[in-house]
């Protein structure tokens, strides 16, 4: 079963390189990395795709990563994606494979980009649109005028975002247990939305 880690460690050089060998010490095997964010501090946050190997523990990856001078692990949970990660560029390939459809592939594709457990289509008159397997079936419309972060009352488990489509349309995105979106990640989610509506547009 495949994990996702998400950890802050110094940008400097050598840094990656220190905290994949505690990884591979504790029994970890990277599949991946991606860089998610760097910040004017010094530090950036990393997304590292990880198989635990010979009955290992994560709890055992965690550790060894914070006993690393200036690394903090933020967030650590299994990937229910399959280990497939799928970047932005990606993203936008699968979207122009079918142009009429492009804003509703975009949903299906934002779980996986984004590390999230399921995308929804929410209209203001008609609720749900189109969503993934995991999205609750009904969903209430939100009125927003940029992509934001959400809180839906009643659930202080999922972590939401949301993007505007028009007046009438919204996309949202969730995760169960955070971590909460960056700001990088909402811009974009911002941008690959809004390649879908322009695809969908030419076509």
């Amino acid at each position: 079963m495949p994990f996702l880690l998400r950890v802050e460690l110094p940008d400097v050089p050598g840094s990656l390189g220190r905290l994949a060998t505690a990884i591979g010490e504790a029994g970890g095997d990277i599949e991946a990395i991606e860089i998610v964010e760097k910040r004017h501090d010094g530090t950036a946050l990393d997304d590292v795709l990880l198989e635990m190997s010979g009955g290992a523990m994560p709890d055992s990856v965690v550790s060894a990563c914070n006993s690393i001078e200036g690394v903090s692990v933020v967030w650590i949970s299994r990937y229910a994606a399959g280990g497939n990660l799928v970047l932005d560029l990606e993203a936008v390939e699968e979207l122009t494979a079918n142009p009429a459809q492009a804003v509703d592939r975009c949903v299906d594709l934002l779980p996986v980009t984004f590390r999230a457990d399921w995308a929804a289509r929410v209209h203001r008159a008609h609720g749900t649109r189109h969503r993934t397997e995991a999205a609750p079936d009904e969903l209430p419309f939100v009125e927003i005028d940029h992509t934001e972060r959400l809180e839906v009352e009643g659930d202080e488990v999922t972590i939401y975002a949301a993007t505007r489509l028009d007046g009438n349309e919204i996309i949202v995105i969730g995760r169960r247990g955070g971590p909460e979106f960056l700001d990088s990640e909402l811009a974009r989610l911002d941008h690959l939305v809004g390649l879908a509506q322009t695809i969908a547009r030419v076509d």
